[in-house]
């Protein structure tokens, strides 16, 4: 299918790229990915997404912009204070590349909406601040078959990986899961918010950026998965560090003898 003029100057840099091309922009165009969180993590990723012609992307967040976050939410301005961050993250992207389809998603995930949110994307990016939808979003992933890309920040330091636990590896096992990685829900207040022990406001940008080149390969099919591997930022060393995620058998939810077979079974909060 041939683009228009102003699509091929748009994505030029894309195209003349031969791991892209016309064919893999065209993947990008086609697909639908599904951003957790509109605040620090994603922020950049939402920007990235949407500057590489992604076509359609969800954008879900309950949560009004405040100016406590403007020292790192880049996707909002002073002006939007106040209004909702799905509605002011559509306002920047749109303003950035009029293509892409952005659908507002205001609302908190929970057991009972989850599902139907991710089953309507490709891929599902996680950028919330909480473990609760952490586990909730894996968990919801694992069920509709979808690929996640989840990402984590400190004060200094960030974390990111890819899980695909509903498909076989090339070991013959299972992907490991999320739950692999951190077993079950932390105890409340075991990890403080960045609200309490604070975050310095370019780490997310680093982060989240990674998070989108992440969602990008995947979808274009290039390069090497972040899935089975955990790869870490220290800020303020300037040094990444990488760990292998093994597939736990024991795991609840797609170990050998599951325990979480449906949401509703669940207790996220």
């Amino acid at each position: 299918m041939t683009r228009p003029p102003e699509e091929i100057e748009r994505y030029a840099r894309h195209i003349v790229m031969p791991e892209v091309g016309g064919q893999g922009q065209a993947k990008l165009i086609n697909a639908k990915v599904l951003v957790i969180g509109a605040g620090g993590l994603g922020a950049p990723l939402l920007l990235y997404l949407a500057a590489a012609g992604v076509g359609t992307i969800g954008v879900c967040d309950h949560d009004v912009v405040s100016l406590s976050n403007l020292q790192r939410q880049i996707v909002h301005t002073t002006s939007r204070i106040g209004d909702l961050k799905t509605a002011s993250a559509k306002a920047t992207l749109t303003a950035l590349n009029p293509h892409p389809r952005i659908i507002e998603h205001s609302l908190r995930l929970d057991a009972s909406n989850a599902l139907d949110v991710i089953t309507q994307y490709d891929i599902v990016a996680d950028g919330c601040d909480n473990f609760s939808t952490r586990f909730l979003v894996s968990d919801a992933c694992y069920f509709a078959k979808k690929t996640l890309v989840s990402a984590a920040v400190g004060q200094f330091d960030g974390q990111i990986s890819t899980f695909k636990p509903h498909e076989i590896s090339p070991s013959g096992e299972p992907w490991p899961s999320y739950r692999c990685f951190i077993g079950d829900l932390p105890a409340r207040g075991l990890f403080p918010a960045c609200e309490e022990v604070g975050i310095l406001g370019a780490l997310p940008g680093i982060i989240g950026s990674m998070q989108a080149m992440e969602v990008i390969k995947e979808i274009l099919g290039i390069g090497d998965s972040l899935a089975g591997r955990l790869l870490m930022y220290d800020a303020l060393a300037t040094r990444f560090y990488e760990t292998n995620l093994t597939w736990n058998p024991a795991n609840p939810l797609n170990g050998r003898v599951p325990s979480i077979t449906s949401l509703e079974a669940r207790n996220y909060i």
